[in-house]
């Protein structure tokens, strides 16, 4: 079936644990190296960027190695996805993204910005076929894009220089509709993020520090979510727009979006949360122990990730909590790892 973006360019058709041990592929707990050659070699440049969709079956990211696929390149970041079923790695695109790429969650659709002529562009790639849709920004700037489970919806950034700076958060459709979310007079990242079925989106007001949500149905945003007195730092929404992640002084608050009350999580930083809402994954602010930890919200039992150092973003943690994708250039996270250089993993709860 072939549909398009508005104004596309091209139609597109338990317990904490110890250090997890290597597997290969996702056959039971373990974790192992995602950013590697089909014959098992380690990537020879720098991995990172990494997200998962929620069946734990596609892994997007950007490297500057020139050994994951066959076809190679000739050097600069590029985008590539992982199926986890078959092993196999494909380059989407032939541009260097600006900021770390995103997948549907049937990872059938990865989008990210790349430089344009005139302004920064969002570019969608159909994974199975390569074919290509640009987002419509106008004559202005656009990045930031977060896309729905089908990618039918995208929400994004467009920013205006003249005659004064500012932005506009929007939710285009594939039927060409276009549905602005808000309107904010300064750049200040806002880090929109929308629900699976497209229907709420999630943002931040980066120069008064509020996050608010807000219903595609209705066309209303609520909140600030932390309320009226509180300053807080946008993470993430979940994909079944049920929570949303947010930051607040050294704390993690995980705001129950039809409840209206927030879970604290105490002198840690959220990274990520799982589909559902129930798994959070966050790093702690001091050195002295796992990099990265996985919360079972519901229970409060903890797994971890990493022992060693590690980073995550957004949409790192697979439907209830079974695969963290993270980044790290520690050598003894798995066997072999010689090359040196930041490399995508994931670890498998079961």
């Amino acid at each position: 079936m072939a549909v398009a973006i508005c104004a596309v360019t091209v139609v597109l058709p338990g317990a904490a644990s110890a250090e997890p041990t290597a597997v290969a592929g996702n056959r039971g707990a373990g974790v192992e190296r995602i950013s590697v050659a089909a014959d098992g070699t380690g990537a020879d440049d720098n991995s990172v960027g990494a997200s998962i969709t929620p069946d734990g079956r596609h892994i997007v990211f950007s490297s500057s190695a020139r050994n994951l696929t066959p076809d190679g390149t000739t050097g600069g970041d590029r985008v590539y996805v992982r199926d986890q079923r078959t092993g196999q790695t494909k380059r989407i695109g032939s541009y260097s993204p600006l900021q770390s790429p995103v997948i549907t969650g049937d990872g059938a659709y990865v989008a990210y910005p790349v430089q344009w002529m005139n302004g920064d562009r969002i570019r969608q790639y159909q994974v199975s076929t390569g074919a290509t849709a640009s987002a419509n920004c106008s004559a202005h700037s656009c990045n930031q894009p977060s896309l729905s489970a089908d990618g039918r919806s995208i929400a994004l950034v467009i920013l205006f220089r003249q005659p004064s700076s500012g932005q506009r958060i929007e939710v285009q459709g594939w039927n060409g509709t276009v549905q602005t979310v808000a309107n904010l007079h300064h750049t200040h990242s806002s880090r929109p993020s929308i629900s699976g079925d497209g229907r709420s989106v999630a943002y931040q007001d980066g120069q008064t520090e509020d996050v608010f949500v807000w219903d595609r149905t209705s066309g209303t945003a609520s909140g600030p979510v932390e309320g009226p007195t509180t300053g807080a730092t946008f993470v993430q929404l979940s994909d079944d727009g049920s929570k949303v992640v947010y930051l607040s002084g050294s704390d993690t608050h995980v705001h129950d979006v039809r409840l209206g009350t927030a879970q604290l999580v105490p002198n840690v930083r959220g990274v990520a949360i799982d589909p559902t809402g129930r798994y959070l994954l966050y790093a702690p602010h001091h050195t002295n122990g796992p990099s990265l930890t996985l919360r079972d919200l519901q229970t409060g039992t903890e797994e971890i990730v990493s022992n060693q150092p590690a980073s995550a973003r957004t949409d790192a943690v697979s439907a209830g909590g079974r695969d963290v994708v993270f980044q790290s250039t520690a050598d003894d996270i798995v066997p072999g790892d010689t090359n040196g250089k930041s490399d995508v993993f994931v670890r498998h709860f079961f």
